[in-house]
């Protein structure tokens, strides 16, 4: 909840713990203030909810907690890794739509909603079909942030496009926005099934309400700059000789080109190249995954790192790294870049 939103009254019954949150009565107070991040309520002329959505904000914002837990300051671009993106749908009064074109049932559907986990989300199921990898875990991807964009070639972890095609994208396939989306790459019978039987490669809504505010969104996203890790939270001697060690011994640069921490051009990579399955990949028409990058790391930890969060934390992935590109760190070296990585 976005605490910049609240009237003083309200901000000080809460203090005092006279706020009921599960009253539908505080709910629609809340959503008339526009106080709960990433849902929008919108209201006839006598203040009747007429019908209520949900914004980008839902996954690619949260709050920093500075009032109470879950209660603060707008932290736009950040990833929300609390969020249960397959809980919430899954509870959706009519599955049977998604289960139509998926062509399972709706308990088959609710299963698959409900095994992404919290800070997961799965924007190809509705292209290829594929719930769950090779090895029986699901095919969901954590939520990215959205910030520290600027100069950034291709988004999402397999690239599928800029900022502005994933916008388009998640808004008119996604979040069944009104409004165009095209990509003929996705009518593939083979690789996207789904996608071509229904034709949502070539999404033709009207009236359009989407691209009209494709420019606005991306000069937005673009303007989010990364944020700097807080004072305390990283060695900053450590993170000094790690940053020697990230642009040296661990060649790390090659590919995290500073001040990008991508590569500038196409920062795309075959998944033998980087050492893992081709899975995910294989199910963007890129079959690649990107060089994410690296500003603001300390902030999305939560729930993994890569794309599908296998490994559960940052030395995890320096470990990988330097047993596939055989780089020979030491444990202290490793430490140290692992502290580089927290500062930036």
């Amino acid at each position: 909840m976005d605490s910049e939103a609240l009237p003083a009254s309200l901000v000080d019954q809460i203090r005092k713990g006279a706020v009921n949150f599960d009253d539908p009565a505080t709910t629609l107070a809340l959503l008339k203030l526009d106080a709960v991040v990433g849902v929008k309520g919108l209201f006839d002329g006598g203040g009747a909810l007429g019908s209520m959505g949900v914004t980008c904000a839902l996954c690619h914002s949260t709050v920093d907690d500075s009032f109470a837990p879950g209660i603060g300051r707008r932290l736009d671009g950040w990833a929300n890794r609390d969020l249960d993106v397959g809980v919430i749908t899954s509870l959706a009064p009519n599955l049977q739509p998604l289960a139509d074109l998926l062509r399972v049932d709706v308990p088959t559907v609710k299963k698959v909603l409900t095994s992404w986990g919290p800070g997961k989300y799965d924007a190809e199921l509705d292209k290829d079909g594929k719930a769950f990898r090779p090895d029986g875990k699901p095919a969901a991807t954590l939520l990215p942030p959205a910030f520290g964009l600027a100069g950034v070639n291709l988004a999402t972890w397999t690239g599928f496009g800029s900022v502005t095609y994933w916008n388009a994208y998640v808004a008119a396939t996604q979040m069944h926005g009104v409004g165009t989306y095209v990509d003929d790459r996705l009518k593939d019978p083979q690789q996207f099934p789904i996608a071509a039987r229904s034709e949502s490669w070539n999404t033709r809504g009207k009236p359009d309400r989407i691209t009209p505010t494709l420019a606005a969104l991306h000069f937005y996203q673009l303007a989010i700059p990364a944020p700097p890790a807080p004072d305390g939270s990283y060695d900053k001697a450590a993170a000094a000789r790690g940053g020697a060690l990230f642009i040296g011994k661990a060649r790390c640069s090659t590919c995290h080109v500073p001040p990008l921490f991508t590569e500038p051009g196409h920062n795309l990579h075959a998944p033998a190249d980087i050492g893992v399955d081709s899975f995910q990949a294989d199910r963007s028409p890129t079959r690649a995954y990107r060089t994410a990058p690296l500003k603001g790391l300390w902030t999305h930890q939560k729930g993994g790192f890569y794309h599908d969060g296998r490994f559960a934390t940052l030395r995890d992935v320096l470990q990988h790294y330097d047993q596939f590109f055989r780089l020979g760190l030491t444990e202290p070296e490793r430490i140290e870049l692992g502290e580089y990585l927290e500062s930036l």
